[in-house]
């Protein structure tokens, strides 16, 4: 009777993992030798890589629909915005129509954000997913294409600039190295420009190398497909900044308010006519760094020792036109519905459309109400409220801090209301700077420009105004009381705080005027009659150690600033 017997053998042929099994039958008398059947198996990464290389490739169309939302950076104040090192970021969404064969596909996307986060990237609208993604981040330039094609096969194309001819030499690019680009042709080595002549190079090797940024992804279909996919995505490179015009009435009682948003966009990569909105607050990331897509470097075309040592090399320099242009200290602003110089200026136009506030979570999102383009390596400018009319009342104050010794120091003046439909605003503004101007025998004046934080509907709302010198503070402590004189060179009555701020387990006992409470520190609010001085007079007690009771009365010189507590 035949038996069958199983045979497990493991080959190692050329890296591979090869395991083959048979079963075949043996005769017990003639002990017949088997020959396994040998079937090869690739590893998971060679076999990722055999789908990578047998992918046909295939390029999206250019977006039909886009948005960009706009993130401001989480660390920055309300100062000025560099656009060559814009720290916030923007969720980008593209709309596009894809064409693919059966089988596996590697589909590009041209155009993406040079800041682009691949981590980030979601492609909805394939029915079978995505395999993989990859970031192309080395863009096709005058650099990259020499730094490809060292060790291959070139064409110089040299020029006689008597005769005008062009003479066509076959070589080999030896080397893009700092110290020059060397080729070597059948009379020998020599570096680019070292001839006297003009000279380019022409190349005829295939290189990887992009246009613009792309993102591609590696797709299956089990049948040729025409489907409208959504590309999106994280990306760095953008931030986005409040600016606020204040027109001060001649009285002094009432101003109009302006504002514009500031659209910053560094990368090289435009959005043209997208649904465009930014996102006011603090939002936290956790994120790695994004490689630079490279744009290329100098190429170097130098002579040595033929030239002398006064002789600077020749750096043949390519940029792109707008990076360039920005490097150079040019920016670009773009401004909806009206033009306007940059940075900050005076606006008295009203634009027809505002941008529109919403609720996103404990967020506010600020949606462009027509589409606008937000262009690679530029500003705009988009209109984000108007009001007229709102009451404002003027208010000196100062701060007094304890323990250290102070001398007469200017008030710090301040503008204030409330941030509530009843005073014509009523909506969330977000941090900014503002520039406020005065008018002064017909004539509109900047005042003062300040920066501006984040404001709640119903948040009391102030505009720093800078320091006055006609209302001066001055505290001293003759004894255990400590003393403060405000004076007023002012030819009008003016409103006067004054706000403590003690060190922790010290409170005031007594004082010689009412005092009250402002976000937890000890107040004094007084008027301030014209040409006059006032002195407010007052005791503290701190706490004995490990008691929790007061000691004596008793205080040290405090200082009167006028900065905020």
């Amino acid at each position: 009777m035949a038996a069958r017997r199983a045979t497990l053998a493991k080959i190692a042929v050329a890296g591979f993992a090869v395991i083959g099994l048979s079963a075949r039958p043996v005769r017990a008398a003639t002990h017949e030798a088997t020959s396994p059947t040998v079937t090869a198996v690739a590893t998971p990464a060679q076999a990722a890589a055999a789908t990578r290389d047998s992918a046909s490739d295939a390029a999206a169309s250019p977006p039909s629909e886009l948005s960009v939302t706009v993130y401001r950076a989480p660390k920055r104040g309300s100062g000025s915005i560099d656009l060559d090192a814009l720290e916030g970021f923007a969720l980008i969404s593209e709309t596009r129509t894809v064409h693919l064969p059966a089988g596996v596909s590697r589909l590009r996307f041209d155009g993406v954000a040079d800041g682009i986060e691949p981590a980030s990237a979601i492609v909805t609208g394939l029915a079978q997913g995505v395999i993989e993604k990859n970031r192309e981040g080395k863009l096709l330039s005058p650099f990259a294409l020499l730094d490809a094609a060292v060790g291959k096969p070139v064409t110089l194309l040299r020029t006689d600039k008597k005769t005008g001819k062009s003479s066509r030499i076959d070589g080999t690019l030896v080397s893009d190295a700092e110290g020059g680009v060397v080729f070597q042709t059948a009379a020998g080595v020599e570096a680019l420009r070292c001839s006297g002549l003009p000279e380019s190079f022409s190349f005829s090797a295939a290189t990887d190398l992009a246009a613009t940024p792309t993102l591609s992804v590696l797709v299956r279909t089990s049948q040729p497909v025409t489907q409208t996919v959504t590309l999106s995505y994280l990306a760095r490179g953008f931030d986005w900044s409040a600016e606020y015009v204040a027109t001060l009435s001649a009285d002094g009682k009432t101003l109009d308010l302006g504002a514009w948003v500031t659209l910053e966009n560094g990368n090289g990569a435009g959005f043209p006519q997208a649904h465009t909105q930014v996102v006011a607050g603090r939002v936290n990331r956790e994120s790695g760094a994004v490689e630079p897509i490279d744009i290329g470097g100098p190429i170097l075309a130098q002579c040595w020792p033929r030239g002398s040592t006064s002789d600077p090399p020749e750096y043949l320099q390519f940029k792109r036109a707008a990076a360039a242009a920005a490097r150079a200290g040019f920016e670009t602003v773009f401004v909806t519905a009206q033009a306007v110089p940059a940075p900050m200026a005076q606006q008295s136009m009203k634009a027809a459309q505002t941008v529109a506030e919403e609720q996103l979570g404990d967020l506010k999102l600020y949606r462009v109400p027509d589409r606008t383009t937000v262009a690679a390596r530029q500003s705009k400018q988009v209109r984000l409220l108007d009001r007229a009319g709102i009451p404002v009342a003027t208010v000196y104050d100062a701060d007094l801090d304890w323990g250290q010794d102070a001398s007469s120091v200017p008030a710090r003046r301040l503008l204030r209301t409330i941030n509530s439909a009843a005073n014509h605003l009523g909506l969330p503004l977000p941090s900014g700077r503002i520039a406020v101007f005065t008018t002064h025998r017909g004539e509109k004046l900047l005042e003062h420009e300040s920066g501006m934080r984040d404001l709640a509907v119903d948040e009391e709302m102030e505009i720093t105004m800078g320091e006055s010198a006609d209302i001066r503070v001055t505290s001293t402590q003759p004894d255990a009381v400590t003393q403060v004189d405000i004076s007023n060179a002012r030819a009008t009555p003016a409103q006067f705080e004054l706000r403590l701020r003690l060190p922790e387990g010290r409170r005031v006992v007594r004082a010689d005027h009412p005092l009250g409470t402002k976000n937890g520190r000890p107040i004094f609010r007084l008027t301030l009659p014209a040409n006059e001085t006032v002195t407010v007079r007052y005791w503290t007690q701190a706490a004995e150690p490990g008691r929790g009771r007061a000691s004596r009365p008793g205080g040290r010189p405090g200082r009167a600033g006028s900065g905020r507590g």
